[in-house]
């Protein structure tokens, strides 16, 4: 058992199920060296600036083909907007739009489909890096 709070993982889509396979490809814990992550799935823009203005986001997930607000201009608007705004790592709907995702001033970037190793390789890297 651990001291440590849970590590909050926002994670955003339009699309329950994008949202389902990105807090099932996480678990509850992406690496043992971390403490346990609390994914809060979210479906609006919205709400997404709302819990990051608030803060006790340590990551935030977001899906560059969500609609009506896509992921990388939330990124964009976030990064822009917000101070000490958490690591922000892009989903994009295929890896050649990574160049789309750096303009969006995404720390990482991720493609559809899921690649659970992947997903986990680059959000323990961000958590890492933002402890």
């Amino acid at each position: 058992m651990t001291d440590h709070p849970p590590l909050r993982v926002l994670v955003y889509s339009d699309d329950a199920t994008t949202r389902r396979q990105v807090v099932t490809a996480l678990g509850t814990r992406p690496h043992p060296d971390l403490p346990e992550i609390a994914c809060v799935e979210v479906a609006t823009a919205p709400v997404v600036v709302g819990h990051l203005d608030d803060g006790g986001v340590d990551l935030a997930i977001l899906d560059g083909e969500a609609t009506p607000a896509g992921g990388m201009g939330l990124s964009k608007q976030l990064t822009d907007e917000i101070e000490n705004c958490p690591p922000i790592l892009v989903l994009t709907g295929r890896a050649d739009d990574a160049w789309l995702a750096k303009w969006s001033r995404a720390s990482a970037v991720v493609p559809h489909p899921i690649d659970p190793i992947l997903l986990s390789r680059e959000v323990v890297a961000l958590l890492r890096a933002r402890r």
